[in-house]
């Protein structure tokens, strides 16, 4: 068994290529073997989002407060809100964020660690896309 104690793992801001607008990270788990799970706490201040992006083995994204939205290449735009669970399919091109006037925090949890997740990042969602 191992512990780690909370502020282990310092929050640190989400890089600005991959995310539009404040967004804040926190490191759950990341992959030790032979488990292979990446889990990260993200905090997405209103309006915050994602870029399209897609994982090799698929993400779960589990709301833990506010709303946010969701949207897989191709389809429409979902609300999320506390205690909504979202599984994304390996190579489904998405995108997921807070709404436009309330942030949102959620977990994503995918195979993998931080250095062999592989997202495959593609262009910025946008205005009309998230739906401003």
């Amino acid at each position: 068994m191992k512990i780690d104690p909370a502020g282990t793992y310092p929050t640190r801001r989400a890089p600005a290529e991959w995310f539009d607008g404040t967004v804040w990270l926190d490191e759950i788990a990341n992959g030790a073997a032979p488990a292979h799970i990446y889990a990260l706490r993200v905090s997405f201040e209103p309006g915050a989002r994602t870029i399209w992006h897609s994982h090799p083995f698929g993400q779960t994204l589990h709301v833990l407060t506010g709303l946010g939205r969701v949207q897989k290449a191709g389809g429409p735009v979902n609300d999320i809100r506390p205690g909504d669970t979202v599984w994304i399919a390996p190579g489904e091109k998405h995108w997921h964020g807070a709404s436009p006037k309330q942030g949102m925090v959620h977990l994503a949890l995918q195979q993998g660690t931080a250095k062999d997740t592989a997202t495959e990042w593609y262009e910025r969602v946008s205005d009309a896309q998230y739906g401003v």
